[in-house]
């Protein structure tokens, strides 16, 4: 390829992605990062200082995503528009640089859960290597500790806007909720976890395993308090525990009565 852009979220994926390219020999890589009201501050840090580790050229761009109503409304494809915005401004860098092509992290898991992002990278002729090569998140993780990367156990950072049900509007004070409430309960020692706002009720998702940490009173009262003065009323624990893409099960749902 010689010379490419790769969409550089600071994941996982995406740094697998950069490592490889790194090493490949290519003329040219340019990693761009979108920064949002959707990406927490914390990431596009730590995606320059992996860019800068690297020694690969990195540009930030600037997405807002809110301003669309095709997102912002919140429907089941909203990730679709989300896409189709990012990609196309790095199509227009792409032209501009003269660099023929894109590059994503999508892996071969992906596939298995609602992901209208993919149509969006499909129109715009955005090339998935780690797809298309069948590696899976756990071939990514394992391959990312041989190679020495950080990112080999960092918890999955979705965007912020997956913390809504589908038809709740996005707003960026709701983002800022979210975010606030997430940052704080990670203090406790809980790594990975999704705050899922429905209207005033805080949804927790936490892996099983950590359950036992909320039966300490004292924590237990922090993260209500802390959580009921952002402005939720009810504060949940969600006993299925964590899971990628959980509000998809409500278009399951759909799709079932449907079929009835």
């Amino acid at each position: 390829m010689e010379r490419v852009i790769i969409a550089y979220s600071g994941g996982v994926d995406s740094t697998l992605l950069l490592k490889a390219a790194s090493l490949s020999g290519l003329k040219d890589i340019l990693a761009v990062t979108a920064s949002s009201e959707s990406l927490p501050q914390e990431e596009l840090s730590f995606a320059k200082e992996m860019a800068s580790s690297l020694n690969i050229r990195h540009r930030i761009i600037f997405t807002e995503e809110l301003k669309d109503e095709n997102f912002s409304s919140n429907p089941p494809n909203r990730c679709y528009y989300c896409k189709k915005g990012l990609f196309n401004k790095l199509r227009e860098i792409a032209t501009k640089e003269g660099i023929q092509y894109i590059l994503d992290g999508t892996n071969a898991d992906d596939g298995h859960d609602w992901r209208p992002g993919r149509q969006a990278a499909d129109e715009l002729g955005i090339i998935s290597p780690l797809h298309d090569a069948g590696f899976t998140k756990k071939e990514i993780r394992e391959l990312s500790f041989s190679l020495g990367l950080p990112t080999w156990n960092k918890p999955a950072t979705p965007c912020l806007a997956s913390r809504f049900p589908y038809g709740q509007r996005i707003t960026s004070e709701a983002l800022e909720r979210v975010n606030r409430a997430e940052k704080f309960i990670k203090k406790f020692g809980i790594r990975e976890l999704r705050v899922r706002e429905h209207a005033e009720i805080a949804r927790l998702e936490i892996p099983l395993k950590e359950f036992k940490i909320l039966t300490d009173e004292g924590i237990r009262m922090e993260i209500v308090n802390f959580l009921k003065s952002l402005g939720y009323i009810y504060i949940t624990l969600d006993l299925q525990g964590l899971r990628s893409g959980s509000l998809n099960e409500m278009l399951s749902m759909v799709n079932s009565d449907k079929g009835d």
